[in-house]
């Protein structure tokens, strides 16, 4: 079975750009979303993927991801659940980890959330100065739920 570890943070400031590749477009929706089950369909740049997430438990969940015909997910993309998520996600390299910066645009603008994925919950990693508080165990974070409740409502 594949887990997803994972840790989200609010960002203090924007000095994260410095070191951050040239970003990649991302839309996604979901075809169906509960805290048991979600299944995500996903454009990233020109590749498409749909997962499958089970329940979170502590920062971690069962994650199954597989690659798709671009041409399949936009249509997939067309009956998903309420509206889709945009965003462009920047990666910056710090040491051993690659930290994912998702700038959010649409109904969730103005939302930046960095996300590290670990190896174990217990994983220690350097932590870079212009991270903020840590928002892993709230779930209006979660991708899932912005679609039902965006950043704008908050």
């Amino acid at each position: 079975m594949n887990k997803e570890i994972e840790r989200k943070f609010l960002l203090k400031n924007a000095d994260w750009k410095i070191f951050a590749n040239a970003g990649i477009s991302i839309k996604q929706g979901y075809l169906n979303s509960s805290k048991e089950l979600t299944t995500r369909i996903r454009t990233k740049g020109k590749q498409a993927f749909i997962t499958i997430k089970g329940k979170t438990e502590g920062i971690s969940r069962a994650e199954f991801e597989y690659e798709i015909p671009l041409k399949d997910a936009l249509e997939l993309l067309k009956l998903c659940q309420n509206s889709n998520i945009e965003k462009t996600r920047y990666e910056v390299k710090i040491e051993n980890h690659t930290w994912e910066i998702d700038v959010f645009e649409g109904e969730n603008q103005g939302l930046i959330v960095a996300e590290i994925e670990l190896s174990s919950e217990d994983e220690t990693f350097k932590k870079p100065t212009w991270l903020g508080k840590e928002v892993s165990f709230e779930d209006k974070y979660f991708n899932a739920c912005l679609v039902e409740n965006p950043f704008k409502k908050w």
